[in-house]
């Protein structure tokens, strides 16, 4: 189970937009990570150039936890907003829910959940509106 004090710099992480380190700091060697109910993708180096690759293409990132944050034991519920600006004038905003399982302090596993629709960048303009 995770000490309120490390849940709360992995949220200061993320929002912080440290997506990579995040990562690294937060997750089992082992992790597995999930988009709905796809498959999972099963180890932190893996989780790791698969951020890179996000991120990477992104000119401009936010993260908004939304609280409050849920936590049961092992399992924690994070409500997420992420925003991605993309240098052909398009952004993406993803609201989704991080299910979690915590191995003392460090993520096990995680599984999101969110409506797929959203991964589909719009106009920028039409999100600032």
């Amino acid at each position: 189970m995770p000490s309120p004090q490390t849940l709360e710099a992995f949220i200061a992480r993320v929002e912080s937009n440290a997506h990579v380190e995040a990562v690294l700091e937060y997750y089992t060697e082992g992790a597995s990570m999930r988009e709905n109910h796809e498959p999972p993708r099963v180890g932190r180096e893996h989780h790791v150039a698969n951020e890179r690759r996000v991120t990477g293409r992104a000119t401009r990132i936010e993260s908004t936890c939304v609280r409050p944050v849920f936590v049961a034991g092992d399992h924690v519920v994070i409500r997420w907003i992420f925003r991605f600006d993309w240098p052909d004038g398009t952004s993406t905003r993803m609201e989704e829910l991080a299910y979690q399982r915590w191995d003392g302090e460090r993520i096990a596993e995680e599984q999101f959940f969110y409506d797929p629709v959203q991964r589909k960048p719009v106009p920028t303009a039409q999100l600032d509106a």
